[in-house]
């Protein structure tokens, strides 16, 4: 495990978020996305073999409060922000998938200061032109995982993560979470509009990662916001859906490590 791995609630408005935390060096805050925190997996252990890694729990998910105030990823990005100022980590790096890639677009938009780096991986956030988003909150979550994958056998940790019959507990953490990412990406579904033109704002590194066969969110949303961000290059992973960190963890981290160090 992580050098000095804890995990702890830290308090950010009189709300409580779960937090992981271990590693060592300069600090990486990585931001899940809808399906949840995953928890330490390797892409994690690797990547805190050089960076401290923060990996909070979203408010409203998992065993993290649900503040009232938080209606849109806006709110959370803002929820972030404070939580940064909080912590004394701004001006770092991140990483943010899916939904947290959106709500990493939205924090770097909005807050010039928030991040020295950043990498985006199968973000959320921009309406395709062409193609669709998939609406995995009228599909299964069993469906959504079928879609998140090209090919799972790839995958070394598939079956720790899906393998096994969910608790009635995990259940419960897993439909809150669900419940939250409704609230927060439905109207309009999982892309803000006036997010190509606020990133126009962001002039820090930034790398976007995507899986060449994504199902959920079309690789066209990566070269959107490769367009959209100046600064930005767009990585794309051959073989690949939704999730690289855990479909293809070792080309993944190979290009986080790069970009970052």
């Amino acid at each position: 495990m992580a050098l000095g791995l804890t995990e702890e609630f830290v308090v950010i408005g009189g709300n409580k978020l779960h937090m992981m935390k271990g590693g060592t060096g300069d600090p990486l805050l990585i931001l899940h996305g809808a399906g949840g925190n995953r928890g330490w997996l390797s892409y994690v252990q690797d990547l805190s073999n050089q960076f401290t890694v923060y990996l909070p729990t979203h408010p409203g998910f998992g065993t993290s409060d649900r503040p009232n105030w938080i209606e849109t990823v806006p709110d959370m990005a803002a929820f972030y922000t404070w939580f940064q100022e909080e912590q004394g980590l701004e001006n770092i790096r991140a990483i943010g998938f899916s939904m947290g890639g959106w709500l990493a677009a939205e924090m770097a938009a909005t807050c010039g200061h928030a991040f020295s780096k950043l990498m985006l991986v199968g973000a959320a956030g921009i309406k395709p032109k062409n193609g669709e988003i998939a609406d995995i909150f009228i599909i299964t979550p069993a469906q959504v995982n079928e879609l998140t994958f090209y090919d799972p056998k790839q995958a070394p940790e598939y079956d720790q993560i899906y393998g096994q019959t969910p608790t009635p507990e995990e259940i419960n953490l897993g439909e809150r979470g669900r419940e939250m990412a409704v609230r927060v990406c439905w109207k309009p579904y999982m892309h803000d509009p006036r997010l190509p033109a606020l990133l126009e704002r962001v002039k820090i590194p930034t790398r976007i990662v995507w899986g060449r066969q994504d199902q959920l969110v079309p690789l066209e949303s990566g070269e959107l916001y490769q367009k959209a961000i100046k600064s930005s290059e767009l990585v794309v992973i051959d073989n690949c859906g939704h999730a690289p960190q855990i479909e293809r963890p070792t080309d993944f981290v190979k290009t986080a490590l790069e970009f970052l160090n």
